[in-house]
């Protein structure tokens, strides 16, 4: 099917301002202009590489872009104030095609980004050799989203640093991301209060020293779905997903563990280590391959259904070795499932698989589900996302009773624009084929950030993003 794209710039007024920086422009470094934009402004940066250039942003709702390819923030060493290459002072910004690399402090947080305002979206990015890939503090009304994002090697081997680090925030969506080998610490650590950990690919792998692959030390809302999950042999911590292990002091205590692939390649440990007294434990069709117990701890609540456990031999796995989950013919995955059920109004069926590297498809509709992130049969529908952001023009900037998106190009047939504050609670589903202009009415909707997907035939994924309401 042909993949619609967009011309996106993700929040545009009509009085914003794109500046242009690059070896070849006015500006030469992301560093000129950080001071100048005004909110709602973009920043293209040509591809390659800028050195020793750090920056604070202030304004809000920037869009920050790397153009024909990653914009490479190599750090060597340098930090914006002892904190990171970027400093994310203002609300509602995105980020998309930054490399970012060699930050090192003297706290040992150098960090790629430290997340300081509200609300922060980063998308086909790359952290590596870091102390800490993203840092976010605390800040309880705000929504971080990260997607199709590699976070490799960071980490300053104190087990204190890692790939990602989010704290106190209203909600983390990670999606259709690629965390592995951090240098002892976590490969995903999360203090969110809501947690939609969804078709990753979260592995330590042969020679990767990571602690644990997803770490949720105060517990919270979350639902780990769809994941390739691996703890390598060399892994420095024997469990491979804590929850509350540092106390359940979140607002709530609820874990849906669903239809993920988990391997442990150490001869010992535990794939879920809940904190004693953790409200709700759910897990139902995952794949739980190697040695280990399945879960240490005891929650007030136990919902398991339909896991399977066996040798990595035995999972009927196409290529282990190399970490290829998806199934063979013969493997006892294959139709061993059942439904889920819901989160409220959250669907706990899977409906996409991650792809690797850094891309997702939809998952295919058989009979009865298999075990895990993968269900058997021919790949199809595979949604890459372009390095050019995909394409939506809103207006006004910021968004009060109504907002108009105007796509390139008319709408396909079945083609719906789905609008949702987080993952699973959607507030709006628009029928839109045919269109070339969608008018939204958001007066009654709350303040805050919301997000789109456009989907096509058989709820293909053809462009996504976000928008504000204030």
């Amino acid at each position: 099917m042909l993949l619609f794209s967009f011309l996106f710039s993700e929040i545009i007024s009509s009085h914003a301002t794109t500046w242009h920086v690059g070896a070849a422009q006015l500006y030469t470094a992301p560093s000129e202009v950080s001071s100048l934009v005004l909110d709602g402004d973009t920043v293209a940066i040509d591809a390659g590489t800028y050195d020793s250039d750090v920056a604070y942003w202030a304004a809000n709702n920037l869009f920050l872009k790397g153009v024909g390819g990653f914009a490479h923030l190599n750090a060597n060493g340098q930090s914006y104030g002892g904190k990171a290459i970027w400093v994310i002072g203002g609300n509602n910004t995105t980020i998309d095609s930054i490399e970012f690399s060699g930050c090192t402090v003297a706290d040992h947080n150098g960090a790629g980004i430290r997340q300081e305002g509200v609300n922060l979206t980063v998308r086909d990015c790359y952290f590596h050799d870091n102390e800490e890939g993203i840092l976010a503090g605390d800040n309880a009304s705000s929504d971080i989203l990260i997607e199709y994002t590699e976070f490799y090697n960071n980490g300053y081997g104190d087990g204190y640093s890692h790939n990602l680090y989010i704290n106190h925030v209203h909600s983390l969506t990670f999606q259709y991301n690629y965390s592995h080998h951090a240098i002892i610490g976590h490969e995903v650590k999360s203090r969110a209060f809501n947690n939609y950990i969804l078709y990753n690919r979260i592995t330590n792998e042969e020679t990767g020293t990571a602690s644990r692959e997803i770490d949720l030390p105060n517990g919270g809302h979350t639902i780990i779905l769809g994941n390739e999950i691996e703890q390598g042999p060399q892994s420095t911590n024997s469990n491979i997903i804590g929850y509350g292990l540092e106390g359940l002091t979140n607002p709530e205590s609820q874990l849906f563990v669903v239809n993920n692939t988990i391997v442990n390649d150490k001869s010992n440990g535990s794939f879920l280590d809940v904190e004693d007294g953790a409200s709700l434990c759910k897990a139902y069709n995952n794949i739980f391959a190697g040695a280990g117990t399945i879960l240490t701890g005891t929650p007030l609540s136990l919902d398991s259904s339909h896991n399977l456990y066996s040798t990595v031999n035995t999972a009927g796995f196409v290529d282990a070795a190399n970490y290829d989950y998806q199934l063979l013919s013969s493997s006892p995955a294959i139709d061993n499932g059942t439904n889920p059920g819901f989160d409220s109004t959250f669907s706990l069926t899977p409906i996409h698989e991650y792809v690797h590297p850094l891309a997702m498809m939809n998952r295919i509709e058989n009979d009865s589900l298999d075990n895990g992130a993968h269900e058997f049969g021919n790949p199809s529908n595979v949604f890459v996302p372009e390095k050019e952001p995909f394409a939506l023009f809103i207006f006004p900037n910021p968004v009060t009773s109504s907002v108009i998106l105007k796509p390139k190009g008319v709408l396909p047939e079945n083609s719906a624009l789905i609008i949702y504050k987080l993952p699973g609670y959607v507030v709006k589903n628009i029928l839109v084929e045919g269109r070339n202009e969608i008018l939204i009415s958001v007066e009654r909707l709350p303040d805050g950030i919301y997000f789109w997907k456009l989907v096509g035939a058989n709820r293909k994924v053809l462009a996504e993003g976000k928008f504000v309401k204030q």
